[in-house]
C-alpha cells in the first residue's frame, strides 16, 4: 500500500477533500492529511460535498502535521494556493509535489463543489502516476 500526505494550511477543507479522494478512488493509495495551522474542525461544506459524494467518514479530521509525522509516505502533496498563502514544508526527504487549489473557505457551497471536482480532475491522476 502506497502512501500519500495532503498538506495545506488549516487542513479544514482541500486537503480534507483530497484525502477522502483518494481513498475513495485510487486502489492501493492511502492518503493521510494535516495542516501547517490545523483548525481543529472541517468545514461543514467540506463534509457536505464528501457525504454527498458518499465517501465521508468520521475518520476525517483537522490534524496537525505532528500527528502524521510516524508515517512513511511515498509522495507529499501540497495543495495550498501560492497566491493567498504560504504551503508547509515538510521535514522528511520525500518526494513533494505541488497542485495548487484556491482556497473555498468562507465562499458558498458551489466553491467546495468546484474544488471537489477540481481536485478529482487534475490531483487524483497526478497522484496515481506518481505511485505507479
Amino acid at each position: 500500500m502506497k502512501k500519500v500526505l495532503i498538506l495545506c494550511t488549516g487542513n479544514s477543507c482541500r486537503s480534507i477533500i483530497a484525502e477522502a479522494l483518494v481513498n475513495a478512488n485510487l486502489k492501493g493509495i492511502k492518503a493521510y492529511s494535516a495542516g501547517v495551522r490545523a483548525s481543529g474542525k472541517v468545514n461543514a461544506y467540506a463534509k457536505r460535498v464528501l457525504e454527498e459524494e458518499g465517501i465521508w467518514s468520521e475518520e476525517y479530521h483537522s490534524k496537525s502535521l505532528d500527528e502524521v509525522l510516524h508515517v512513511d509516505y511515498d509522495l507529499v502533496v501540497t495543495v495550498c494556493d501560492h497566491a493567498h498563502e504560504t504551503c508547509p514544508m515538510f521535514p522528511k526527504p520525500i518526494p513533494k509535489i505541488h497542485v495548487g487549489f484556491s482556497d473555498p473557505d468562507g465562499k458558498d457551497y458551489g466553491a467546495f463543489i468546484l474544488t471537489c471536482k477540481a481536485i478529482k480532475a487534475e490531483l487524483l491522476p497526478i497522484i496515481w502516476e506518481k505511485l505507479h
